[in-house]
């Protein structure tokens, strides 16, 4: 950022600069934490008045520090110095709304070098304004022009995506899920977290002895819960999928067994569950820093995927994308770079996918690519590039060429980024939830909410 400052000499009544920003719910908690004040008023996911509603409002110092920005970098710029500021507030800011702040000069002082300035925010959505006042600071005295260093960035360590899908999850009735080899303490133990907070209502399959002996060692209760014994894997694989076509089953978990062991039963030709559509993995992401959830496809079931099942992919992800509430899922369909190159079969691929979304052969979103990864999630990046349409930069879902780069895309996310993610298989008659070994709690709970969202939509319940 290029800063140039206003001396005292070069200031001029009337002069005026402006600063534009979107409060977002990260500030919110930035804000709190730097500040000390928890109110619950100001922060996005509590009710601090007892109405029932979050309020989210923009704390008044906060918008207070935005006028403070623009007489920092702008008007009078670098070497600024306040001397004294005045704030009424007229109206509020909620996170989510862009305001800017703007600072006028109406007076000068040559005996003691100050400046006074009338400061305002105004809410954009509707030109209100927030807050009022007048500042009085003394001026540069020299004058300063150099291009600043960036500053560390801050991200917020707290997963508020998955929180709000095990909000949403909370009225609906625990989904009875039939639980494979539940036969060590990671697996069972996210079953029965899940119990607890009423997401399923888990029937184990396994061996009996294995199952006590995980329980023993978690401390875990295990009266009420039904337990069928099959020691054999793949044989307690087969009796899950039988549970759901007996109808008693809305959802499969797998527990301590290969993957490649269950879905053998459950894509068994004549007593598997099969609907006629490819089978796909999604990963679920709550991405510190992103303010919406990311939904990352296939990165563990289809290896290198032609076009056929590239449109059965794309469109399971948007159908459990509109199971989790995303009204209108966009989907940024991955490639090295977002024009087409012969050369590149994953653009090809992309573009007649997007092509076919704009035709109607994939519903419920909106397609498009090739996207290069950054131009993909990055609204500068994307304008940088000359792109403009709807998904460029925002894209809620992301469709991987293939394995590799979907299961490198989502541990890069996981173990660099610390994002959390939720596995689940889709295009079955009933999803699959697909934990993995490293699976911390909040991981294995929001794959259970994201399975119980998505039965409830496909039962007609959501």
């Amino acid at each position: 950022m290029k800063i140039e400052n206003r001396i005292f000499d070069e200031l001029q009544v009337g002069d005026s600069q402006s600063l534009r920003r979107l409060c977002t719910q990260d500030d919110l908690l930035v804000f709190a934490n730097v500040s000390g004040n928890h109110n619950p008023m100001h922060l996005f996911d509590l009710d601090g008045d007892g109405d029932g509603q979050p309020e989210a409002f923009v704390p008044g110092m906060f918008l207070g520090s935005l006028i403070s920005a623009v007489l920092g970098t702008l008007l009078p710029g670098a070497g600024t110095l306040y001397r004294a500021q005045s704030l009424v507030f007229h109206n509020h800011a909620h996170a989510g709304d862009e305001v800017e702040s703007r600072v006028t000069v109406t007076d000068r002082n040559p005996r003691d070098m100050t400046v006074t300035l009338a400061t305002e925010v105004r809410r954009l959505r509707d030109d209100a304004l927030v807050v009022s006042g007048v500042a009085v600071v003394e001026a540069p005295r020299r004058k300063l022009n150099y291009s600043s260093h960036d500053l560390p960035g801050l991200i917020v360590q707290r997963h508020r995506h998955f929180e709000k899908l095990l909000k949403r999850a909370e009225p609906l009735a625990a989904l009875v899920t039939a639980v494979v080899c539940p036969e060590e303490p990671n697996s069972l133990g996210g079953a029965l977290r899940a119990r607890a907070h009423t997401l399923i209502a888990p029937i184990l399959i396994g061996d009996p002895d294995r199952i006590a002996a995980a329980a023993q060692t978690l401390g875990a209760d295990l009266t009420g819960i039904e337990i069928i014994a099959e020691s054999d894997p793949e044989a307690a694989a087969r009796r899950a999928v039988a549970l759901v076509q007996a109808g008693r089953a809305g959802a499969v978990m797998k527990g301590h067994l290969h993957t490649d062991q269950l879905l053998r039963a459950v894509l068994d030709k004549a007593a598997g569950l099969r609907v006629g559509r490819r089978l796909s993995h999604v990963f679920v992401m709550d991405v510190p820093g992103l303010a919406h959830l990311l939904l990352v496809t296939d990165a563990a079931i289809n290896i290198t995927p032609d076009l056929r099942a590239k449109v059965d992919i794309v469109q399971n992800a948007i159908d459990l994308a509109l199971s989790l509430g995303i009204e209108t899922p966009k989907v940024g369909v991955l490639s090295a770079v977002e024009t087409v190159n012969p050369d590149l079969p994953s653009s090809i691929d992309a573009a007649l996918l997007s092509k076919m979304a704009e035709r109607g052969q994939i519903t419920g979103g909106l397609v498009d690519g090739p996207l290069a990864m950054d131009n993909a999630v990055d609204l500068a990046a994307a304008r940088t590039k000359g792109l403009s349409s709807p998904v460029a930069g925002r894209a809620d879902i992301l469709v991987v060429p293939n394995l590799d780069a979907g299961n490198m895309l989502a541990k890069q996310l996981t173990y660099l980024s610390h994002a959390e993610a939720a596995g689940v298989v889709l295009g079955a008659r009933v999803p699959i939830i697909l934990n993995s070994r490293a699976d911390d709690d909040m991981a294995r709970l929001a794959s259970c909410a994201v399975a119980a969202l998505h039965h409830a939509r496909l039962s007609g319940q959501g």
